[in-house]
């Protein structure tokens, strides 16, 4: 016998959009039960309530009995709208389950004994391939989960469908194969370059930092420093006298 977690929840009287603001301005979720042939319930949720599922795995194939006043109904959560910003929930819609009716749900795969698997062990790497599995299930029979063993399993080997437990009297949506669930990877390693013997010799390196720069060359004649004063010119040669011319 399946088990289904209990949500109170209260009616609500409108539809459209102005009723699910109403809603929302009074602190409640707006939502809506609708399925089985019948015609939709709208109904209003406590937030704290919607929180606290959501943050648990496994809630698309969870079983839920939404209680309002006496009444009771059995559904699963379809969808759930959350607000852009806040990222709170806005509209929760449920699909009521129809006794005898067969229902689509995702089931959640479990891994087990990674610790132990000689792949992983090995350095191995698991790439799961589906975290959920669509399968067709009776309501009164739908697991919690799918669990996958890989305490034997080396590098290269797969966990296919045949190969879960949990899965009795469940049939899954892809029928026409034993599809993969997960693989055990091989560790990658980055190939090291190799060296080219063909290739043409390397430039000279540049000089190490830190290391000393060589000397430029002294120029032919260095420039006098600025602001030093000019060499003293040699005296020029003085002519000779001329001589008076002599008295008669």
């Amino acid at each position: 016998m399946a088990n289904f977690t209990t949500i109170e929840a209260e009616a609500r009287a409108r539809a459209g959009k102005g009723a699910a603001r109403a809603t929302r301005r009074g602190g409640k979720v707006p939502a809506v039960i609708y399925g089985a042939h019948q015609s939709p319930d709208l109904i209003a949720l406590d937030p704290r309530l919607i929180n606290r599922e959501l943050h648990q795995s496994g809630w698309r194939s969870r079983l839920y009995e939404v209680k309002v006043g006496d009444a009771a109904t059995r559904a699963l959560i379809r969808d759930v709208q959350f607000h852009p910003v806040t990222d709170q929930p806005v509209h929760v819609d449920f699909q009521r389950l129809a006794p005898g009716e067969k229902i689509r749900v995702a089931v959640a795969v479990h891994f087990h004994n990674e610790l132990v698997s000689p792949g992983l062990k090995r350095g191995g790497v698991l790439n799961v391939v589906r975290h959920n599995v669509e399968c067709l299930v009776d309501p009164d029979n739908v697991p919690p989960h799918f669990d996958a063993d890989l305490s034997a399993l080396d590098i290269n080997d797969t966990v296919r469908w045949h190969a879960l437990t949990g899965t009795d009297g469940i049939r899954p949506i892809i029928g026409d194969r034993d599809f993969v669930i997960a693989t055990i990877a091989p560790p990658t390693k980055g190939a090291e370059p190799v060296a080219d013997p063909n290739a043409p010799a390397a430039v000279a390196a540049a000089p190490a930092k830190g290391a000393p720069a060589k000397a430029a060359p002294a120029k032919a004649a260095a420039a006098p420093a600025k602001g030093a004063a000019p060499a003293a010119k040699a005296p020029a040669a003085k002519a000779p006298a001329a001589k008076a011319p002599a008295k008669k």
